[in-house]
């Protein structure tokens, strides 16, 4: 039996029902979080001069690991999700794997990027960036062993496919996903503070640290992108506005697709994901000279014509054959036409502040 296959069979014997969480984490969709190789000698040009005294600030906060001792687990979780209704579980566990495979995907990135970087200033960012992301992902798999469903991540590196994109694209899909990183679990943290009727896992109760750590590490992407201020004028506009709408568009689909999750915690997804876009939008004027006027009527519109379009897609390739293929054909052509209409809604340009740092105060 290979090692895939031993996975799977310890999940399925101790809990019965759930989703196969090897391949939720190895599958390949638009969707699905990704692994990401970049032009590593590119990196050893990088130059933060313009922003050393904050670097050097960042770098001396990163070295002290605030959260050091923060990722254990307690006797709280023992059972937890072996308890939930089938329906909750599921989604549940679709949420967590989806978590580990984004930490897991930085992780991996950083790491590759701190060994083969000549440049000192990007190989001490990157070793820290690397540390905190195995934390992470280490500790989501820790409570998907306790119900005999954790996931090889030494399997999932040799297995899932890997996209290469320039620095600069790294650099704004990074600091966009650290940073509604940060959105995502203090919304549900702060949320859950007021009704802890809702929190349904003691994981949640981990969020606030957690997502710190999320922002500091949005602070050092900010700071890449400041030290080199090209990234941020003319044509590269554009770039980072599709980036925002993609990171966006991502999430609003798939939290969507989890209506039991977020009902159990006692929020609707699309007032949920416009206020995790509100702050996010908020954070991102330390850095990028364009945002999206996420409060537009006719832009979520569209974004919701994107969601029908995509829950299309998924039902047409489940459906399979000449009909499926044809409504998955469909389904793509109204996402697409959805996104271009967004994407081309007047953004709103935003002046880059004087200095870059900002603390979690959201």
């Amino acid at each position: 039996m290979n090692m895939q296959a031993k996975v799977r069979a310890a999940g399925r014997a101790s809990l019965p029902d759930v989703p196969d969480t090897m391949e939720l984490a190895t599958q390949e969709t638009v969707l699905s979080p990704r692994f990401y190789t970049t032009d590593f000698d590119a990196l050893d040009a990088i130059d933060v001069s313009l922003v050393r005294a904050e670097w050097d600030q960042l770098m001396a906060d990163m070295e002290g690991d605030p959260n050091k001792a923060h990722f254990r687990r307690s006797e709280s979780f023992d059972g937890v999700i072996e308890s939930l209704e089938p329906e909750l579980r599921r989604e549940f566990i679709d949420f967590l794997v989806s978590s580990l495979t984004s930490e897991f995907s930085g992780c991996i990135l950083y790491a590759e990027i701190a060994r083969r970087t000549k440049n000192p200033d990007v190989k001490k960012l990157f070793k820290l960036l690397a540390r905190d992301e195995s934390r992470h992902a280490g500790f989501i798999n820790e409570v998907l062993k306790d119900a005999g469903i954790g996931i090889d991540l030494s399997f999932l590196t040799k297995t899932k496919k890997y996209t290469f994109f320039k620095p600069k694209f790294i650099f704004y899909a990074v600091y966009l996903s650290e940073k509604i990183g940060y959105a995502r679990y203090i919304a549900i943290f702060r949320h859950l503070a007021k009704h802890p009727e809702n929190r349904f896992h003691p994981i949640f109760n981990w969020f606030e640290q957690w997502c710190n750590d999320e922002f500091r590490h949005g602070e050092a992407f900010a700071m890449l992108l400041h030290a080199d201020p090209k990234l941020l004028k003319g044509m590269n506009k554009y770039w980072i506005k599709f980036f925002i709408l993609s990171v966006y568009a991502t999430m609003y689909v798939r939290d969507h697709s989890r209506p039991v999750f977020h009902a159990a915690l006692g929020v609707k997804p699309t007032e949920y994901d416009y206020e995790v876009f509100k702050i996010c939008t908020a954070i991102s004027r330390q850095v990028f000279p364009v945002e999206i006027d996420t409060d537009n009527p006719a832009l979520r519109v569209q974004m919701e014509k994107l969601r029908m379009a995509s829950d299309r897609i998924a039902e047409g390739k489940a459906k399979g054959g000449l009909g499926g293929l044809v409504q998955r054909a469909g389904g793509m052509i109204g996402a697409g036409t959805a996104f271009a209409r967004m994407y081309f809604m007047p953004g709103k340009p935003n002046r880059l502040p004087a200095t870059i740092r900002l603390q979690p105060a959201w």
